[in-house]
């Protein structure tokens, strides 16, 4: 197939999972295995970057507002050393707090997370398996009555922490830190926007991170440029309309749908991958 046409393929898997609690960088391994593509580009480092970068362009046009109330309100709160009954201040506060342990858990063990036995399309179908089983608990548990503003600090580190679990490829970010908003009693709209809100700063921290490693010459793959743009953009595209289907769904509807989909998703791939290893 193109590579301008699997680059395209690939955005919109990036910006439609990036968001949607199925795991993008479980699909960013499964797609291709599944249809046989090996195109060094598509799975280099430069690619894979870019995609990245597409989806944190998606946060920052989407939540613009809320940035631009945020950010000075974070400095406002470092000048005047003070978040008293100042929300935006106390938010500010939050978010940076839960993106402590993800960038902990990227340090210690963020190499690791990137070899091919971390990434072995086996171990994504138990984990789509396993964030199903925790969203599903999630649901049950969840008392979901509070909004963003009733949150804690305890509440916060502990949806930045089960994000550091999204390092498991197939766990889902999204997934993991809307389950873990649940658990902490938030409604599925809020928990879904503290998680998206949350990842901005760490998908921004990861691309740069993974930018240096291309200003290295460690991207892989000779750049294709118009490949490269298009799956830039399908990403941003696709990014931006999950973000918004998403934060829309969760209003009057459960997670069910994407619980079902991550167990048929798991299924397929271990049929697949069984019938790969038994070959």
């Amino acid at each position: 197939m193109d590579p301008l046409v699997q680059a395209i393929v690939m955005g919109l898997v990036q910006g439609l999972t990036e968001f949607l609690p199925v795991s993008s960088s479980g699909h960013l391994i499964i797609v291709p295995a599944l249809l046989g593509w090996d195109d060094s580009f598509i799975r280099s480092l430069a690619f894979s970057v870019m995609l990245h970068m597409g989806t944190l362009v998606a946060l920052l046009i989407y939540f613009r507002e809320d940035w631009l109330r945020l950010v000075p309100a974070l400095f406002a709160s470092i000048r005047d050393r003070s978040i008293a009954g100042q929300p935006d201040r106390k938010l500010a506060w939050l978010l940076l707090l839960s993106t402590i342990p993800a960038v902990i858990a990227g340090l210690v063990i963020g190499d690791l997370a990137e070899t091919a036995d971390f990434r072995a399309v086996g171990r994504v179908a138990i984990a789509l398996l396993a964030g199903a089983a925790i969203l599903w608990l999630a649901e049950q548990v969840g008392t979901r009555t509070r909004r963003i503003a009733d949150l804690d600090a305890a509440g916060a580190l502990g949806i930045g922490a089960a994000q550091a679990l999204a390092l498991v490829p197939g766990i889902s970010r999204s997934g993991i830190s809307i389950s873990a908003g649940l658990f902490a009693g938030l409604d599925r709209e809020a928990a879904a926007r503290f998680s998206f809100l949350m990842a901005t700063p760490i998908t921004a921290g990861a691309g740069l991170f993974e930018l240096r490693k291309m200003v290295g010459g460690e991207a892989g793959g000779d750049l294709a440029i118009g490949p490269l743009l298009a799956g830039t953009l399908a990403s941003l595209a696709a990014g931006l309309v999950a973000i918004a289907l998403l934060l829309r769904f969760l209003r009057t509807n459960p997670t069910t749908v994407f619980i079902i989909y991550r167990i048929i998703l798991a299924a397929v791939v271990a049929v697949a991958w069984l019938g790969l290893w038994d070959r």
